[in-house]
């Protein structure tokens, strides 16, 4: 079984992206150990803050937030620093080959109850000049890496670096990311999908119709039963599609008519888009593939729809 190391020398990654890839792992493992000691590190509960978005944020989003900022920024292949909790970028290293976009911990609001949680992360290639949010405005295809930490029963690694997707274990032992799954393909169909249920009524009529022909399973159009999941965090509702196939959504909605959308294209829709992509899956908004879309600032938010390809077809085909 061959440690993260040993898989990034046997590949064709280089050495400053290699480089910027343990630093994200390095500072995800301390972030594990803070999750883990929950209550006991008094690291629970909320601020009295509001990040950029208007979210009142938990203690553990702005403890990981420096966390990654501090380890980035003192990464010498780091130029610029995007994070949720972060009102613009943030500038490391004048001459770094890459910009790093992330949410420091994605189902922020899970962590109360003990339930999952996680850090993604998107890397695009820098540009020339003094940072500007500007340099940041790339569409998703540019990435040159993208992943996520899961923090659940275990601590898991999921990226890609464009040449497929790779899982990695936690080993508790050695404190090692160990290489346990390879070439991660997402089943085509499923009879699986994930959305929040409370918001039905202010969805679009294309996925209302969707929807509720999944609900009819076998008795209606789509001759077959499905089940429903939710945990209220991205980086778990993916993990799952990517472990055994299904169809993730946060679509429009007319709930807030300020938001209608809910996720984050820069740090959260486009990294999880190129994984699910780079599994034999497919992401978009409804109306186009996530990773076109022309970014216009670093927290802007968009409909997600991601998942089997033959599924996502399918509820596309609503909107079409």
């Amino acid at each position: 079984m061959q440690t993260f190391t040993q898989f990034l020398a046997e590949t064709s990654v280089s050495p400053s992206l290699s480089q910027l890839l343990h630093t994200l792992t390095i500072t995800s493992k301390e972030i594990s150990h803070a999750v883990q000691h929950g209550a006991l590190a008094g690291v629970l509960g909320a601020t009295e803050q509001e990040n950029v978005q208007g979210e009142t944020q938990k203690k553990l989003d702005v403890i990981t937030n420096d966390m990654l900022k501090d380890a980035l920024a003192e990464d010498s292949t780091v130029k610029g620093i995007a994070s949720e909790e972060e009102d613009d970028v943030v500038a490391a290293n004048t001459n770094g080959e890459f910009l790093v976009s992330f949410d420091p911990l994605d189902g922020s609001s899970n962590i109360d109850i003990n339930s999952l949680v996680g850090t993604i992360f998107s890397v695009l290639p820098a540009k020339d000049g003094e940072l500007t949010q500007q340099h940041f405005l790339q569409a998703g295809r540019n990435q040159v890496a993208a992943g996520y930490v899961l923090y659940g029963p275990s601590t898991m690694l999921t990226l890609t670096t464009g040449n497929g997707v790779f899982m990695f274990t936690l080993c508790p032992d050695s404190n090692e990311f160990m290489l346990t799954e390879s070439n991660v393909t997402i089943p085509a169909d499923t009879k699986e999908f994930a959305i929040n249920m409370s918001n039905q009524r202010f969805w679009q009529p294309a996925m209302q119709n969707y929807i509720d022909d999944l609900l009819k399973g076998d008795t209606g159009v789509r001759g077959k039963n499905f089940n429903m999941r939710w945990i209220a965090a991205m980086v778990g509702d993916v993990h799952r599609v990517l472990s055994r196939g299904g169809l993730f959504t946060y679509p429009t909605d007319t709930k807030n008519p300020v938001k209608p959308f809910k996720l984050r294209l820069m740090y959260e829709a486009n990294p999880m888009a190129l994984l699910v992509e780079q599994a034999q899956g497919k992401a978009s908004t409804g109306y186009e593939d996530i990773l076109d879309i022309q970014p216009t600032e670093i927290h802007q938010r968009v409909a997600v729809i991601l998942g089997s390809s033959n599924e996502v077809d399918a509820c596309l085909q609503y909107h079409s």
